[in-house]
């Protein structure tokens, strides 16, 4: 059985995992979600709900154009909604959480998107997640969004062992400096679609191979440690 890490073996490895990580995706802050506006962007995260990015981006082509502000969601009519976002997945659901977040924002928030944690999760349709999507993106707030991949992978490389993503997110805020927790979803959505590919990571072109725990030996192939 291998020696536990310490927590200075840990953090010299985190930074250097970091390092590796802005060597080779830049430090530039991306959002794979298309949007002009914060609200835009509000309602393309709740649409991304078990749905990819690429296809929400497909439908908000047109969807951003037939409404064009909160006040045009919050008025529109559930089933036409439906009909609208039918392809992205539980349009049920998203249509009656984008129409009721909608009437919020122009009843309690004057039409603008709200900056703290509080605020937006009091939304309907909006969790921590969400929420912290909108306050890195769109208020440059250090926040650490746990999708699929960052809760996988951060586990894999050992920074994390909560299954639930809330209890995640906080763990990593104790591992990672501050500075990085934007820039924490953006490369690991990145690594984790292109290398660390759930059902058969490519470990043996990793550029984490080394500081990776559970990374597999070259001569093993392919599939999960």
């Amino acid at each position: 059985m291998a020696r536990k890490e310490t927590k200075a073996e840990q953090k010299a490895r985190v930074l250097k995992v970091l390092e590796a990580l802005d060597r080779e995706y830049g430090t530039e802050y991306i959002c794979y979600l298309n949007h002009e506006t914060p609200w835009q962007l509000l309602i393309a995260v709740i649409l991304s709900a078990q749905c990819t990015d690429a296809r929400v981006n497909m439908v908000t082509v047109d969807l951003f154009k037939k409404y064009d502000s909160p006040q045009s969601f919050a008025q529109a009519d559930l089933k036409e909604l439906e009909k609208d976002i039918h392809s992205l997945g539980f349009y049920h659901m998203k249509a009656k959480n984008i129409i009721s977040c909608c009437k919020d924002l122009v009843e309690k928030f004057g039409g603008e998107v709200p900056s703290t944690i509080e605020e937006l999760t009091s939304l309907a349709g909006v969790g921590r997640k969400t929420a912290n999507v909108i306050r890195g993106n769109i208020y440059n707030e250090p926040s650490i969004v746990v999708d699929t991949h960052v809760k996988r992978i951060s586990r894999k490389l050992g920074f994390a062992k909560a299954e639930d993503p809330e209890k995640i997110e906080f763990e990593l805020m104790k591992v990672l400096p501050k500075e990085h927790w934007i820039l924490w979803n953006i490369h690991i959505i990145t690594l984790g679609r292109t290398i660390c590919v759930a059902r058969s990571p490519k470990c043996g072109e990793c550029f984490l191979r080394e500081l990776c725990p559970s990374a597999m030996p070259a001569k093993a192939g392919k599939g999960e440690h």
